[in-house]
Protein backbone atom coordinates (compact mmCIF):
# COMPACT_ATOMS: atom_id res chain seq x y z
CA UNK A 1 0.00 0.00 0.00
CA UNK A 2 3.25 2.14 0.93
CA UNK A 3 5.14 1.64 -2.35
CA UNK A 4 4.91 1.45 -5.72
CA UNK A 5 5.01 -1.55 -7.63
CA UNK A 6 8.79 -1.22 -8.70
CA UNK A 7 10.25 0.74 -5.57
CA UNK A 8 9.24 1.82 -2.65
CA UNK A 9 8.02 5.11 -1.36
CA UNK A 10 9.69 6.91 1.56
CA UNK A 11 7.06 9.60 0.85
CA UNK A 12 3.79 7.01 0.72
CA UNK A 13 5.00 5.92 4.30
CA UNK A 14 5.58 8.68 5.81
CA UNK A 15 2.55 9.76 4.89
CA UNK A 16 0.49 6.78 6.30
CA UNK A 17 2.79 7.11 9.90
CA UNK A 18 1.92 10.45 10.00
CA UNK A 19 -1.81 9.90 9.74
CA UNK A 20 -2.53 6.18 10.99
CA UNK A 21 0.55 6.52 13.38
CA UNK A 22 0.84 9.56 14.77
CA UNK A 23 -2.78 10.93 14.02
CA UNK A 24 -0.94 14.23 12.17
CA UNK A 25 -1.67 13.67 8.33
CA UNK A 26 -0.80 16.12 6.29
CA UNK A 27 -2.48 18.37 3.74
CA UNK A 28 -3.05 16.95 0.14
CA UNK A 29 -0.28 18.08 -2.15
CA UNK A 30 -0.77 21.17 -4.11
CA UNK A 31 -1.92 21.07 -7.59
CA UNK A 32 0.45 20.42 -10.02
CA UNK A 33 3.24 19.07 -8.16
CA UNK A 34 5.59 17.37 -10.84
CA UNK A 35 6.58 13.40 -10.84
CA UNK A 36 9.36 12.57 -8.70
CA UNK A 37 10.69 11.11 -12.12
CA UNK A 38 10.94 14.38 -13.75
CA UNK A 39 13.61 14.91 -11.09
CA UNK A 40 15.47 12.11 -12.81
CA UNK A 41 16.25 14.12 -15.63
CA UNK A 42 18.72 16.52 -13.37
CA UNK A 43 21.16 13.96 -12.60
CA UNK A 44 21.96 13.68 -16.84
CA UNK A 45 22.85 10.65 -17.22
CA UNK A 46 23.40 8.53 -14.25
CA UNK A 47 21.27 6.69 -12.02
CA UNK A 48 20.20 8.69 -8.51
CA UNK A 49 19.79 7.39 -5.53
CA UNK A 50 16.15 7.86 -4.30
CA UNK A 51 16.90 10.04 -1.73
CA UNK A 52 18.74 12.11 -4.20
CA UNK A 53 15.56 12.36 -6.28
CA UNK A 54 13.64 13.64 -3.00
CA UNK A 55 15.55 16.30 -1.75
CA UNK A 56 14.06 18.62 -4.66
CA UNK A 57 11.33 18.70 -3.07
CA UNK A 58 12.78 19.45 0.57
CA UNK A 59 14.39 22.26 -1.08
CA UNK A 60 11.32 23.98 -2.32
CA UNK A 61 10.02 26.18 0.21
CA UNK A 62 6.22 25.54 -0.71
CA UNK A 63 6.81 21.29 -0.45
CA UNK A 64 9.61 21.90 2.47
CA UNK A 65 6.98 21.87 5.44
CA UNK A 66 5.20 18.39 4.73
CA UNK A 67 8.15 16.83 3.31
CA UNK A 68 10.42 18.10 6.04
CA UNK A 69 7.88 15.65 8.45
CA UNK A 70 7.17 13.18 5.57
CA UNK A 71 10.06 11.83 4.29
CA UNK A 72 12.18 11.64 7.33
CA UNK A 73 9.87 8.78 8.86
CA UNK A 74 9.60 7.32 5.27
CA UNK A 75 13.31 6.71 5.06
CA UNK A 76 13.35 5.12 8.21
CA UNK A 77 11.66 2.43 6.48
CA UNK A 78 13.71 2.37 3.36
CA UNK A 79 15.21 -1.16 4.44
CA UNK A 80 12.00 -2.80 3.75
CA UNK A 81 11.40 -3.56 -0.03
CA UNK A 82 8.02 -3.00 -2.08
CA UNK A 83 6.28 -5.77 -0.38
CA UNK A 84 8.11 -5.72 2.87
CA UNK A 85 10.91 -8.39 2.79
CA UNK A 86 14.22 -6.94 4.72
CA UNK A 87 16.51 -5.86 2.32
CA UNK A 88 20.41 -4.38 2.86
CA UNK A 89 21.15 -3.16 -0.89
CA UNK A 90 18.75 -1.15 -3.24
CA UNK A 91 20.08 -1.95 -7.06
CA UNK A 92 23.95 -1.67 -6.41
CA UNK A 93 23.91 0.38 -3.15
CA UNK A 94 24.00 0.04 0.52
CA UNK A 95 20.05 1.22 2.14
CA UNK A 96 20.57 4.42 3.53
CA UNK A 97 18.06 4.79 6.64
CA UNK A 98 19.14 7.79 8.31
CA UNK A 99 17.32 10.37 8.79
CA UNK A 100 16.53 13.72 11.05
CA UNK A 101 12.97 14.69 12.06
CA UNK A 102 11.98 17.69 12.63
CA UNK A 103 13.17 19.29 16.00
CA UNK A 104 16.75 17.08 15.51
CA UNK A 105 15.93 13.68 16.75
CA UNK A 106 18.20 11.60 14.63
CA UNK A 107 17.71 7.67 13.78
CA UNK A 108 20.07 5.14 11.46
CA UNK A 109 18.00 1.97 11.63
CA UNK A 110 14.32 1.42 11.54
CA UNK A 111 15.04 0.26 15.11
CA UNK A 112 15.86 3.42 16.36
CA UNK A 113 13.06 4.59 14.60
CA UNK A 114 10.80 2.64 16.34
CA UNK A 115 12.35 3.77 19.73
CA UNK A 116 11.56 7.18 18.49
CA UNK A 117 7.82 6.77 17.79
CA UNK A 118 7.67 4.53 21.42
CA UNK A 119 8.77 6.84 23.20
CA UNK A 120 5.74 8.98 23.40
CA UNK A 121 3.01 6.59 23.24
CA UNK A 122 -0.04 9.33 24.45
CA UNK A 123 0.54 10.35 20.50
CA UNK A 124 0.17 6.68 19.01
CA UNK A 125 -3.08 5.90 21.41
CA UNK A 126 -4.56 9.02 20.86
CA UNK A 127 -4.31 8.61 16.87
CA UNK A 128 -5.43 5.07 17.37
CA UNK A 129 -8.46 6.05 20.04
CA UNK A 130 -9.74 8.45 17.03
CA UNK A 131 -9.44 5.67 14.31
CA UNK A 132 -11.54 2.87 16.61
CA UNK A 133 -13.83 5.42 17.82
CA UNK A 134 -14.64 6.96 14.01
CA UNK A 135 -14.75 3.35 12.86
CA UNK A 136 -17.50 2.29 15.93
CA UNK A 137 -19.00 5.41 15.04
CA UNK A 138 -19.34 5.46 11.25
CA UNK A 139 -18.71 9.09 11.25
CA UNK A 140 -16.14 11.43 11.06
CA UNK A 141 -15.14 12.30 14.55
CA UNK A 142 -15.61 16.37 15.29
CA UNK A 143 -15.18 18.49 18.46
CA UNK A 144 -18.13 17.10 20.63
CA UNK A 145 -15.91 13.98 20.56
CA UNK A 146 -12.61 15.68 22.40
CA UNK A 147 -13.64 14.99 25.67
CA UNK A 148 -14.01 11.27 25.38
CA UNK A 149 -10.83 10.73 23.09
CA UNK A 150 -9.33 12.65 26.09
CA UNK A 151 -10.93 10.47 29.06
CA UNK A 152 -9.96 7.23 26.91
CA UNK A 153 -6.64 8.56 26.55
CA UNK A 154 -5.84 9.46 30.21
CA UNK A 155 -7.50 6.19 31.64
CA UNK A 156 -5.40 4.26 28.90
CA UNK A 157 -1.95 6.31 30.30
CA UNK A 158 -2.81 4.95 34.12
CA UNK A 159 -2.66 1.38 32.57
CA UNK A 160 0.59 1.89 31.24
CA UNK A 161 -1.27 2.20 27.22
CA UNK A 162 -1.89 -1.65 27.30
CA UNK A 163 -4.70 -2.90 25.69
CA UNK A 164 -5.66 -5.51 28.40
CA UNK A 165 -6.36 -2.37 31.18
CA UNK A 166 -9.83 -2.51 32.36
CA UNK A 167 -12.18 -1.03 29.87
CA UNK A 168 -13.99 0.21 32.86
CA UNK A 169 -11.57 2.31 34.06
CA UNK A 170 -10.76 3.85 30.58
CA UNK A 171 -14.62 4.75 28.88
Amino acid sequence: VTSNPTRTSPVKRGVFILDNILGTPPPPAPPNVPDLEEARKEFKGREPKLSEMLAAPRSNKLCHSCHSRMDPLGFGLENYDAIGRWREKDGDGAIDAAAELPGGRKFSSPGELKAILRSEPEVFTRALTEKMLTFALGRPLNYADAPVVRKIVRGSAKGNYKFSEDRKSVV
